[in-house]
């Protein structure tokens, strides 16, 4: 993006999910603007490599935690505070996809996308919350999906995940609505991530389609017939973190070149 907030600059965000993908594009942006940066996930070398990789734009530090576990949280948020001090902006990026007919989804994979997108996302903000309360600002962004906008075949439990952080972004966003803390959410259609390139390598093994035919079936439903790119998805999010976007607060903003209107 290439509007600078100094309002931004000496601010905290954790970005949980922030080693690779769209979290990557999301702490990369911050730190441009000044904002101090811990990442979150599950494995220190990954979260090493990208510390490493960014540490010139800016200051970033990283800390190992499972979002989908209360105790990790916990932990997780005293040792980000203690490196960079109170957290001003959370972005609950940290997310996983599993795909399956609905009669052939497990318990275990139910239960592993509402624990990893939906219960993390709870937890990360539950924790974040009460310092931006008394502080009396503070930015909370949700990656949800597209998924949560609509239906996807073959994604019942990421869908109802997604959807659950939507609604849960609304209601936690009228709580707040009158102590100077916005809580959104951005829904990027199928973007050009690890996750997305695992789905191109299952369509290409399940039909036999060709790479090429895998990316344009997973574009189809984009109206621009393209993947989005992650960077696209961390403008967005640098909007809602900055002062400009005071009144956006509750709302689910499509990343999808128009496919959910």
């Amino acid at each position: 993006m290439n509007f600078f907030h100094p309002a931004l600059v000496g601010k905290h965000a954790l970005v949980t999910g922030g080693a690779t993908g769209i979290g990557l594009a999301i702490a990369q942006a911050l730190l441009v603007q000044g904002v101090k940066v811990t990442i979150s996930g599950r494995t220190e070398s990954t979260l090493m490599d990208t510390v490493n990789r960014l540490h010139e734009n800016g200051q970033i530090n990283y800390i190992c935690m499972d979002v989908s576990d209360s105790a990790s949280v916990a932990a997780g948020f005293a040792a980000a505070i203690k490196q960079f001090g109170t957290i001003d902006i959370l972005i609950n990026n940290a997310g996983q996809a599993s795909s399956a007919s609905f009669l052939k989804t497990t318990e275990a994979q139910w239960q592993q996308m509402l624990a990893v997108n939906l219960t993390g996302t709870f937890l990360c903000a539950q924790q974040a919350l009460p310092a931006m309360l008394a502080q009396g600002w503070g930015r909370i962004v949700n990656v949800a999906s597209t998924a949560g906008l609509k239906g996807y075949a073959y994604v019942a439990a990421y869908a109802a995940a997604k959807h659950g952080v939507i609604g849960m972004t609304k209601s936690l966003a009228l709580e707040v609505a009158q102590k100077g803390v916005t809580v959104n959410a951005v829904c990027p259609g199928y973007t050009e991530t690890d996750i997305v390139l695992e789905a191109i390598a299952n369509i290409m093994q399940k039909t036999g389609r060709s790479e090429e035919q895998a990316r344009a079936e997973l574009a189809a439903g984009n109206p621009q017939k393209r993947l989005i790119q992650a960077e696209e998805v961390a403008d967005a999010v640098l909007w809602l973190c900055s002062p400009a976007s005071a009144s956006q607060n509750g709302q689910s903003i499509a990343v999808a070149g128009g496919e959910v209107m």
